[in-house]
């Protein structure tokens, strides 16, 4: 079992940035693959970024590439997101997911967290 904590949300003006965090539990993290999902008030659950275990692969959605960059800590036993020139149709949920191997299907991760808000005001 696999438990994660996000962190690092909050509200930010456009052309902000902002760092989320996600803490895994247990010594396991390393076998992981990490993503990044958002969901809007009245949209989909959608998928932001991921990386894959070893951190020398990453992927990314359109809308966020050249803005949004993960990263991962495997001694640390954390994954990050770091988002900038945010707008604010980056307002939502961020959720951290723990999976097999890097993806963009949300159903392909095992573990998800409890999610951190991030608003964007404008």
């Amino acid at each position: 079992q696999v438990q994660l904590v996000e962190s690092g949300g909050g509200l930010v003006q456009a052309g902000g940035s902002l760092r989320l965090s996600c803490a895994p539990s247990g010594r396991t993290f390393s076998r992981y693959a990490m993503g990044w999902f958002r969901q809007a008030p009245g949209k989909e659950r959608e998928f932001v970024a991921g990386i894959n275990r070893s951190g020398d692969s990453t992927d990314y959605a359109d809308s966020v590439k050249g803005r949004f960059t993960i990263s991962r800590g495997n001694a640390k036993n954390a994954v990050y997101l770091q988002m900038n020139s945010l707008q604010p149709e980056d307002t939502a949920v961020y959720y951290c997911a723990a999976g097999p191997s890097r993806s963009a299907i949300a159903v392909a991760y095992n573990y998800w967290g409890q999610g951190t808000q991030v608003t964007v005001s404008s």
